[in-house]
């Protein structure tokens, strides 16, 4: 016979099509005292225990201790592990339960987020009813609740590990997401190999040979070399809601650079990569660095640092300064002036257009569009 009451019994899905109900242990522990014919109160005495408190575990109003079930087992014949099993179970659907009404009143919350664009994408599964995308949502981040994404996000209440909040952003839930999944890509790597800074200046050389011999697998070279050097570079597709160039931060002991190719053009990429390698090698593991990204409380002199940074690898400001005493810039000045200064041509004329030497119609046919996310 099952037979309980609204505090000792509930029910949840466990799946879409399977209903499985727990029954608090007061239950079977009623059952078994009706079985062996024993009134509560000889219970009561045979276990050393007050009669309240018996009738209080049999009416589901309190949880049966450890102390309580090997006392059990001697006059049930039941194992303690059955009763304790039992009472885990019980307080674990409670709990679940709980978590299935905060995920209901978190349904609003969830709205706020791109979701369909994240299930579109892979990131996250493609669910029907609000309450799995809430708890999908939670999963994705990696938080128990809404409170605590808000705090993480937000609130910076880890201000060691997220120094910016995205609460001045236009849609903080759409690049919260975006800087989510820049995390996940960055877990998967699994990099081993630690952090040298010596490494990656020496290695700067090299990556700007990259840029200009410019092969097709130029990005998944970079790569290798940033992991070389114990850092992680990931490329991240922006959201419609989400416009930024670019982040740097440290994950644990580990710098990771995420690129979103958000204009795809081969010069903004490569002064991009380098702004985020002048964060790493001139700034602290503390700060998180957010490029175009519409929030503030952004470091003004940090950024102008790392701008400079990235301007004088691509092209430094001696060759900058004897290149702009040319009288003409044609496409084969350019050409010779990119062969001469070892740079690519499209940071020449990406330099001359920003120095409004150059009108941004001229110079197209050095334009050069790379998509580095799939």
């Amino acid at each position: 016979m099952i037979w309980g009451n609204n505090n000792t019994t509930m029910s949840i899905k466990a799946n879409a099509s399977k209903l499985i109900t727990v029954y608090h242990p007061g239950v079977t522990l009623a059952e078994k005292l009706k079985e062996m014919e024993m009134s509560v109160k000889e219970f009561a005495v045979r276990v050393s225990k007050p009669e309240k408190t018996i009738f209080a575990v049999i009416s589901g109003n309190s949880s049966i201790t450890t102390e309580m079930a090997v006392s059990f087992e001697a006059v049930t014949k039941i194992p303690a592990s059955f009763w304790l099993r039992k009472q885990q179970m019980y307080d674990e659907f409670l709990v679940r339960k709980k978590r299935e009404e905060e995920a209901k009143a978190s349904i609003a919350w969830m709205k706020l987020f791109p979701y369909l664009e994240m299930a579109k994408r892979g990131w996250i599964a493609a669910v029907k009813t609000p309450e799995e995308k809430v708890r999908n949502l939670f999963e994705y981040f990696g938080v128990s609740t809404e409170k605590a994404w808000a705090n993480y996000y937000l609130n910076q209440q880890l201000k060691i590990a997220f120094r910016i909040s995205l609460s001045s952003a236009k849609d903080p839930h759409a690049m919260s997401v975006w800087l989510r999944q820049g995390e996940l890509q960055a877990q998967a790597e699994q990099l081993n190999t630690p952090f040298d800074e010596k490494k990656l200046k020496s290695s700067l050389i090299a990556m700007k040979q990259l840029m200009v011999a410019e092969p097709d697998d130029f990005f998944s070279q970079l790569q290798e070399l940033c992991r070389s050097c114990g850092l992680i570079l990931v490329a991240t597709p922006t959201l419609p809601k989400a416009p930024i160039n670019g982040a740097t931060r440290w994950i644990r002991d580990t710098p990771v650079i995420q690129l979103s190719g958000r204009y795809k053009g081969y010069d903004n990429l490569w002064f991009n990569f380098f702004h985020e390698v002048g964060h790493i090698l001139l700034h602290g593991k503390k700060d998180i660095f957010l490029e175009n990204a519409g929030v503030t409380g952004l470091d003004e002199a940090k950024e102008k640092e790392a701008n400079d940074f990235a301007s004088e690898i691509l092209l430094s400001s001696h060759d900058e300064h004897e290149f702009l005493r040319n009288s003409s810039f044609s496409e084969a000045d350019v050409l010779e002036a990119a062969k001469k200064y070892n740079t690519h041509p499209t940071i020449l004329v990406g330099r001359l257009k920003h120095l409004k030497v150059m009108e941004y119609w001229q110079g197209q046919s050095f334009n050069k569009h790379v998509e580095i996310c799939s």
